[in-house]
């Protein structure tokens, strides 16, 4: 087990877990803001499954983690690496059955504070400008908010015109009790 909150284990996924990925990918609810699509089969398989095991590897203390309840898999929750160091990235996808019980805010939070325990300075997320539920999950997980951006995209997504929003804190910020 990677991690435990109130009502969520965080584990590794393992190799054997791709059903679990497909399904919650397969919700185009759930991608709405990612890809607006379904993640086909092969691709979870052959590139997202293979990718999420290899940063286990290749950046001990991260990745991104199955998400269960007692009554089982509800998702996941990532800390992913970045470009700038001692920064990592947050984010989260849960089944549509979990929205809106607290599960994306309390995996969050716990996740930020593991970041700091790891040596971690900074915490980022980002996602659609328009993605106002998970705006909210950063705001209430202790993320403040820092700039919208924009980004090109060939397919772009309805609501894209917006722009992208990022939102961070930083350690002393954290400790500050900023998320409280």
């Amino acid at each position: 087990m990677y991690l435990t909150t109130k009502r969520l284990r965080l584990g590794r996924f393992g190799p054997d877990d791709a059903a679990l990925l497909l399904e919650l990918d397969s919700d185009p609810e759930v991608m709405r803001f990612l890809t607006g699509q379904a993640t086909p089969r092969e691709e979870i398989e052959d590139v997202v499954l293979p990718g999420i095991l290899k940063v286990y590897d290749e950046h001990p203390g991260l990745g991104t983690f199955k998400a269960e309840t007692r009554d089982g898999f509800v998702g996941w929750f990532g800390l992913q690496p970045t470009d700038a160091a001692g920064t990592v990235d947050v984010g989260y996808r849960l089944l549509r059955t979990a929205w809106g019980k607290g599960y994306a805010t309390e995996g969050t939070k716990a996740l930020i504070a593991h970041a700091f325990e790891l040596g971690m300075e900074r915490v980022e997320a980002d996602t659609m400008a328009v993605n106002h539920r998970s705006r909210a999950v950063m705001r209430r997980s202790g993320l403040r908010f820092e700039k919208v951006y924009h980004e090109h995209f060939d397919d772009p997504l309805p609501g894209t015109e917006f722009g992208e929003v990022l939102y961070a804190v930083d350690r002393a910020t954290w400790e500050a009790g900023s998320h409280e």
